[in-house]
C-alpha cells in the first residue's frame, strides 16, 4: 500500500493497531445450511431469523461531506450550498448529489438519516464515538492506547454471538482502527485484521496464505506452524487486554483460522469475476467492499471497512469530484446491487458513514471543516425498508430540524436488528456494568 498521509490533527493514518488475531468462537454451522438460511431473507430487507444477520461498516475515515452528497442544500448562499447540484434518485422525493449517480439508483435498498448528530468535531473522540455508540471517558488520548476505551460494535457482536463455522466472527479491512478493537471484551472478541490493500495485483491476507496451503489431515505439519501464531500473543490488542487473555485458546484460534478450508476460500479475492470486480471498482475502497460481501457470505458476523482521506480541509470539491466520490458511488452502489441479486441484503445490514460530517461554510481553503452536529448517516439491509429519509436537517445543514438521533441510537438500533438486548450488560475487568448501548432508542422509522 501506498504511503499515507496524516489527517489535520497529526496523527498517521497507518499509526492502527496491527492485530492479525482470529477470534473463533461458537457452535460451527455448515455452509449449505448457512446458505438456505440466508435465502430465507425476504426483498423488502427483512431476515428470518435476527442471529443470521451480519454487518458491514463502511466507515469513511475523515469525515464524508454529507452537504454535497446525501443532503443538499440548493437554496442556500452560495458559500453554503457548493458546487454541486442534486439529482433525483429512483425513489420519489429523495435526492442525492449529481456526483453519486449509481448510488441514487439505488436509493431503494437503503436510507438515509439526515438528522444524525453528537457532541465532537475532533476525529479521536468522534470516530471512538461512532464506532462504539459511547463517547471516551476523560483522559482518552486520541485511541492509540486503550484508556477509557468502549468494545467495537464489532467485538461487541463477535462476544454476544460468537463465530459462525472457521471463519472469524469480526474482521477489519484493510486496517484496525485505534477504537475498532475489544477493549474490556479481551482475546475472544479481537477482530480479524487484513493488514493489506485488496487492490494490490500481489494480494494475500499476512500469515494466512503460507499455512493455508498445508493440508489438514498433515497433522505434524500443522502443529509446526504454532510458532507462527506468536505473533497474535504479541499484538497491541493482546497487550491491551493482558488480563483478560488466554494464550492457549488465543493461539489454537488462531491456528484452527489459519488451517481452514472454509477461510481460505472466503478471502480468496480472485475467485470472483473479473467483470464484478471492475464493477466495484479496482481500488481499495471498491475491492474491500467487494470483500466484505464475500466475508459476509461466508459467515463473518461483522465487517468493518475503513477508507481513507475524507479529511477535506482544502479543496473539497476537486477531491471529492475527482478522487473519492467515483469510487465511493462505484463501490457503495455496487455492493447495495450485489447483496440484493445475492439474496444478501435481507441479512445483511450496510451502515455509510464518518466520524462527522463537513461544515455548512465553506472556508477560504474552498474545503469544509470538522462538523458533529448535523449529518447524514446511510442504513440499509437487515431489517432496514430501503427508500426512507429519517429527520430532517435546518435549512443550511447547519442542525437537526427534527427527530435528532446519535451514535446511541444507532448501536440500539443495530443491536435489535442482531437479535441482541440493548439493555443487556458486559462487564469490566473491574466488574463495572456496561450496558452494550447507552440507553440510544431505536430508529423506527427506518424499521
Amino acid at each position: 500500500m501506498k504511503t499515507h498521509p496524516t489527517f489535520c490533527d497529526g496523527i498517521a493514518r497507518r499509526d492502527f493497531l496491527r492485530i492479525g488475531a482470529a477470534s473463533v468462537l461458537g457452535s460451527s454451522v455448515t455452509m449449505p445450511g448457512l446458505l438456505e438460511a440466508r435465502a430465507r431473507a425476504t426483498a423488502a430487507g427483512v431476515a428470518a431469523d435476527k442471529s443470521d444477520v451480519s454487518v458491514i461498516y463502511v466507515f469513511l475515515k475523515g469525515g464524508l461531506s454529507t452537504i454535497d452528497t446525501f443532503d443538499l442544500k440548493p437554496d442556500a448562499p452560495s458559500e453554503i450550498r457548493g458546487e454541486f447540484n442534486p439529482i433525483a434518485s429512483n425513489v420519489p422525493g429523495i435526492q442525492v448529489g449529481e456526483l453519486i449517480p449509481r448510488v441514487a439508483k439505488q436509493m431503494d435498498k437503503f436510507s438515509l438519516i439526515r438528522s444524525f448528530t453528537h457532541r465532537s468535531s475532533d476525529h479521536g473522540p468522534a470516530d471512538h464515538y461512532m464506532l462504539t455508540g459511547y463517547f471516551p471517558g476523560p483522559g482518552f488520548n486520541g485511541g492509540l492506547k486503550p484508556n477509557n476505551h468502549f468494545p467495537s460494535f464489532g467485538s461487541v457482536i463477535a462476544s454476544r454471538l460468537g463465530a459462525r463455522g472457521s471463519v472469524p466472527p469480526y474482521v477489519c479491512l484493510p486496517m484496525m482502527h485505534p477504537s475498532g478493537g475489544s477493549s474490556f471484551l479481551g482475546a475472544s472478541a479481537v477482530p480479524f485484521v487484513i493488514e493489506a490493500d485488496p487492490n494490490a495485483p500481489n494480494f494475500s491476507v499476512p500469515d494466512m496464505a503460507p499455512p493455508l496451503s498445508v493440508e489438514a489431515n498433515r497433522l505434524e505439519a500443522r502443529r509446526a506452524l504454532l510458532s507462527q501464531v506468536d505473533r497474535y500473543q504479541k499484538s497491541a490488542e493482546a497487550q491491551a487486554n493482558a488480563g483478560a487473555r488466554n494464550v492457549s485458546a488465543f493461539n489454537q484460534r488462531a491456528f484452527d483460522l489459519m488451517t481452514s478450508p472454509q477461510a481460505k476460500q472466503a478471502f480468496n479475492l480472485g475467485a470472483e469475476p473479473g467483470n464484478l470486480r471492475d464493477e466495484y471498482g479496482r481500488n481499495t475502497l471498491g475491492q474491500s467492499c467487494l470483500m466484505a460481501r464475500r466475508l459476509v457470505e461466508a459467515g463473518v458476523r461483522c465487517v468493518t471497512v475503513e477508507h481513507s482521506n475524507w479529511d477535506t480541509h482544502d479543496g473539497n470539491f476537486k477531491s471529492l469530484k475527482d478522487q473519492l466520490l467515483p469510487k465511493f458511488d462505484a463501490a457503495v452502489s455496487t455492493l447495495f446491487r450485489d447483496l440484493a441479486d445475492r439474496g444478501m441484503l435481507g441479512t445483511t445490514l450496510v451502515i455509510l458513514s464518518g466520524e462527522f460530517g463537513r461544515t455548512p461554510r465553506i472556508n477560504k481553503n474552498a474545503g469544509r471543516d470538522h462538523w458533529g452536529k448535523c449529518f447524514t448517516v446511510g442504513l440499509g439491509g437487515g431489517g432496514i425498508h430501503g427508500g426512507r429519509v429519517a429527520g430532517s436537517s435546518d435549512k443550511y445543514a447547519e442542525s437537526p430540524a427534527e427527530n435528532p438521533y446519535g451514535p446511541e441510537d444507532l448501536a440500539t438500533t443495530m443491536y435489535q436488528l442482531l437479535g441482541l438486548n440493548p439493555r443487556e450488560e458486559m462487564k469490566t475487568p473491574e466488574g463495572r456494568p456496561v450496558m452494550l448501548a447507552n440507553n440510544g432508542r431505536v430508529i423506527s422509522e427506518l424499521l
